[in-house]
């Protein structure tokens, strides 16, 4: 056979995409869903502070963050990262007569905190809660990037996907033969999607303290949020042909 100028003896065949009576395809869906504990929770916590002197207001807010920032820090290795995020000093105008005249200065900073250990999460949103001037956010319960958790739910996912081909091919009286594909679901579309779909669901807290108070509050009861974790992928295989 003389080859065509658009193939070679060498160059492969493509396999098609569906089977033949010789070789049938089984393509299914393999889904996982986990239900697990949170591994971290984060809180934000937005200092405030207001006056008609920059320079006084600056001041505050300076004292207020280190405050905050040290009730922070004395919980050591339960706290895994503190982060200072957006800063910010504002002129505030009259609403009345004419030109620009500053009414006063408002000041904030968002402070970020991680935690790893939730004993002493409860304590520490309420001590911070009862600062001067100081808002409370969260917790947000969620699981690490790399956690185990997403690794079980994918080997899961193509577990079952082995498990329904398998079913599929005993109600035709018949075996699998072989893998063909597997692929996260949208991966033949090459668009970003994550193999595993985590619903980080949180409480929230929050709490806007005017003063510090002679007796310190009560620690809140803060119950860790389960956490879920979904997994799928596309599989597809051959089987023998079944007799008909």
């Amino acid at each position: 056979m003389t080859p065509t100028p658009d193939t070679t003896p060498d160059q492969p065949q493509l396999a098609v995409p569906y089977g033949t009576p010789e070789s049938p395809r089984i393509a299914v869906r393999g889904e996982a869903h986990l239900e697990v504990d949170p591994e971290i929770a984060r809180i934000g916590i937005t200092v405030i502070a207001r006056g008609t002197d920059k320079r006084d207001a600056l001041a505050d807010l300076t004292r207020r963050n280190t405050t905050a920032l040290d009730v922070v820090k004395s919980y050591g290795n339960a706290v895994e990262r503190v982060e200072t995020g957006a800063f910010s000093i504002t002129p505030e105008l009259t609403k009345r007569g004419r030109g620009e005249r500053i009414r006063h200065y408002y000041g904030r900073v968002h402070i970020t905190a991680e935690f790893t250990d939730f004993t002493a999460l409860g304590e520490l949103t309420t001590r911070l809660a009862d600062l001067d001037v100081t808002q409370v956010d969260g917790p947000w319960w969620a699981l690490r990037p790399d956690s185990p958790a997403h690794r079980t739910a994918r080997q899961q996912a193509v577990r079952e996907a082995v498990q329904r081909a398998r079913e599929y091919a005993e109600a035709l009286g018949t075996t699998l033969t072989a893998l063909v594909e597997l692929a996260d679901i949208g991966a033949d579309n090459a668009q970003p999607h994550a193999f595993e779909a985590q619903t980080a669901r949180s409480l929230r807290t929050r709490s806007f303290a005017g003063g510090a108070h002679d007796d310190e509050a009560p620690p809140l009861d803060l119950e860790p949020q389960r956490q879920h974790v979904y997994a799928q992928v596309n599989a597809r295989f051959t089987m023998a042909p079944p007799q008909m």
